[in-house]
């Protein structure tokens, strides 16, 4: 039968051993200092002038006095002197001055690991998806002296990697690499459908609103609408910039401030002895009820069939009867000029400067 206990080296009694309160007192000496073990210090070298009885320090390499020689070993002050106890593998010690829980692992005293922990929770119970929870007003990322990075790192393109924001455990807005690599921004009213709001391209950093886009309540205009058909709800633009069309009528030009221009070159016929008449029907209506402003010019290379003598200057371009949607346009000839016949005709250039609502 061995002397000692297998773990904490416990005296045993011998058969017949005499002064057997000795070992007994020994044995209980050593197990009060190791059940519930506490340490002064961890990597201590020099020992203390005056040492309390029952107190323990974790000796260290370089020790010196009456610790020289005793590294890694457990010095225990009893009455008169020091019991050494060397530590055996996974004992735990409290260490007063490190306020520090270590464990004895190979030949020194190490803080407890913390790597590959199965899950930790944190004011909180941690589960198999969630292996990590914190329950807490707020928690801090903070550098190490320079820089600090979050990083959520994913499988594979068609995984996700992204912050989900919740409220009472139901999803209402996510941002991150959710089913591709594309960055984006999504909302949900109530945790089931989700609407895409913002999506940066991976390969280009174009950004997409695929939902729209508001600023200051109102849509902003963009290269695809400029151009384009406009319209108005109250007075407020809610189409395009600019609309331009033309049909056998002439063209026009529209824009979202309300102002509308129509241009055609109109030939004008015989109508009467001194004139040459043609309505203009505009190309697009102007406001109802209201009236645009109409300017006319001769065409200089466009003077058919008119009498011999008879010169441009011989008359008198003018429109009238202007509405929301044509005009008149007369050229009338001079008092005591030439006669004017079937057949004659000029080309006039016609403007209309209104507003379409």
């Amino acid at each position: 039968m061995p002397d000692t206990s297998p773990n904490l080296d416990l005296p045993y009694l011998m058969p017949a051993q005499a002064q057997k309160h000795v070992t007994h007192n020994e044995a209980l000496e050593r197990l009060d200092a190791l059940a519930q073990l506490v340490v002064e210090a961890f990597g201590a070298t020099t020992p203390p002038a005056n040492p309390g009885v029952g107190l323990i320090w974790a000796v260290t390499s370089g020790a010196t006095g009456d610790w020289a020689g005793k590294t890694g070993k457990l010095a225990l002050r009893v009455a008169g002197g020091w019991i050494f106890i060397a530590p055996r593998e996974g004992w735990r010690a409290w260490g007063r001055e490190q306020a520090q829980l270590r464990i004895w692992r190979g030949s020194s005293w190490q803080v407890l690991p913390m790597e590959q922990l199965g899950s930790l929770g944190i004011g909180t119970t941690a589960d198999a998806v969630n292996r990590l929870a914190v329950s807490a007003e707020a928690s801090l990322f903070s550098h190490d002296g320079a820089g600090h990075q979050m990083k959520i790192n994913k499988a594979a393109a068609g995984q996700t990697a992204s912050l989900l924001y919740q409220t009472n455990w139901s999803g209402r807005a996510e941002m991150g690499l959710t089913g591709n690599d594309d960055f984006s921004v999504k909302v949900s009213a109530d945790g089931s459908a989700w609407t895409e709001a913002l999506r940066v391209a991976r390969a280009t950093g174009v950004a997409a609103f695929p939902a729209g886009l508001t600023v200051a309540g109102a849509l902003p205009y963009t290269r695809t609408t400029l151009l384009g058909p406009v319209s108005q709800a109250a007075g407020q633009p809610t189409g395009a910039v600019i609309e331009r069309g033309s049909n056998a009528n002439g063209d026009y030009v529209r824009w979202a401030d309300g102002t509308q221009i129509c241009s055609h070159k109109v030939t004008l016929g015989y109508t009467a002895a001194n004139a040459l008449l043609a309505t203009w029907a505009f190309p697009a209506a102007f406001a109802a009820g209201s009236v645009p402003t109409v300017l006319t010019a001769l065409n200089p290379n466009v003077w058919s069939n008119m009498p011999s003598g008879l010169s441009r200057g011989d008359g008198a371009l003018t429109p009238a009867n202007v509405s929301a949607g044509s005009t008149l346009i007369y050229w009338w000839a001079r008092s005591g000029a030439v006669a004017l016949v079937s057949g004659n005709q000029v080309e006039a250039y016609a403007l209309a400067t209104g507003r379409w609502f």
